[in-house]
């Protein structure tokens, strides 16, 4: 069941049944606008309130301190890489979840395992690519896929880019400052509801504009980019098909789901299984719009490192699926 049905439902009956958009390029690109912009708003409004309440009730000095601390051996990166499995979200939808973590005091590379895997392991590669390549494709994707966001993490923490956080994401009200401020007394729900509506409704407010316009353009890109142009551009493809593929892939945007027909198409066009790979997961999880919203998110240092550090994971999956047979 898609839970994001209902918001579809709207979308398409704004383009066809209102608004009747005869056009098919803007038709797609408008409905693409309505789609996203809803979905990921809501999603914000949610996650950050939800987010308010933990940080609130949570000892974040004490849970960063445990995380830090503590020799896991790769098992908090591991953790967050199965998390952002378990979320079928896209790139920029599981950025607000990304910036509650950051705010949680999680640890900035577990952060960004989480970031990187949520759209590189997804419900595509989960459950349709099975029914299309195979179980033992399907699980040397999947398993290459957490491997690298873990690996991805680890490699960006190891660099202390920390303080290229938006320092407005860092900053809330706790439990204990609540208290405080009213004179040691407890509490009530209703000033508990205005405290997490506050802290989350700042975010949100913070974000969301860089939403609208990374989804507009993600909507021009969907509605006007013809697929033959892709499919042109990386068939004759040599060694230098995947690195091509990854960048291609940058300025387009669409989630899992929406990319496994550009992605098949590819593949029956005779572009080789891993660049057909490598511009698929360019577009689920580097995605232009995508950036721009964690642009508000991170300086252009640490938004350079992420980006850098994921195209090269991406073009790993990409060689590897192009030289290794199943």
């Amino acid at each position: 069941m898609d839970i994001f049905y209902p918001i579809q439902f709207f979308a398409d009956l704004a383009v066809n049944g209102w608004l009747k958009i005869g056009n098919p390029y803007w038709s797609g690109a408008i409905n693409f606008f309505i789609y996203d912009t809803i979905k990921i708003g809501l999603l914000l409004v949610v996650i950050n309130f939800l987010m308010a309440i933990v940080r609130y009730y949570l000892p974040v000095e004490k849970v960063r301190d445990i995380l830090i601390s503590r020799k896991w051996y790769g098992f908090d990166y591991f953790l967050a890489a199965l998390l952002g499995t378990a979320t079928p979200f896209c790139s920029c939808s599981s950025i607000p979840l990304f910036v509650g973590f950051v705010g949680a005091g999680i640890p900035l590379g577990v952060t960004f395992t989480f970031l990187i895997a949520s759209p590189l392991v997804n419900e595509a590669s989960l459950l349709i690519f099975p029914s299309i390549f195979g179980l033992k494709m399907a699980f040397a994707y999947n398993a290459l896929g957490v491997f690298i966001s873990v690996l991805a993490g680890m490699v960006i923490q190891r660099l202390k880019l920390e303080r290229s956080v938006n320092p407005a994401f860092l900053q809330f009200k706790t439990r204990q400052d609540a208290i405080k401020e009213n004179g040691g007394r407890k509490i009530i729900l209703a000033k508990k509801l205005e405290i997490w509506n506050k802290d989350a409704g700042r975010i949100t407010k913070e974000i969301f504009p860089y939403v609208v316009f990374g989804v507009a353009l993600g909507a021009l890109i969907h509605g006007f980019v013809p697929r033959n142009f892709v499919e042109s551009n990386l068939s004759a493809a040599d060694w230098w098909g995947v690195p091509l593929a990854t960048i291609l892939g940058l300025p387009l945007y669409a989630n899992s789901v929406g990319v496994i027909p550009v992605f098949e198409a590819l593949v029956q066009k005779g572009v080789p299984l891993g660049t057909a790979l490598a511009f698929m997961t360019s577009t689920v999880t580097l995605s232009v719009p995508g950036l721009l919203i964690l642009k508000k998110a991170m300086d252009w240092k640490l938004l350079s490192v992420f980006t850098l550090v994921s195209s090269i994971g991406i073009m790993i999956i990409g060689y590897f699926f192009n030289w290794v047979v199943f």
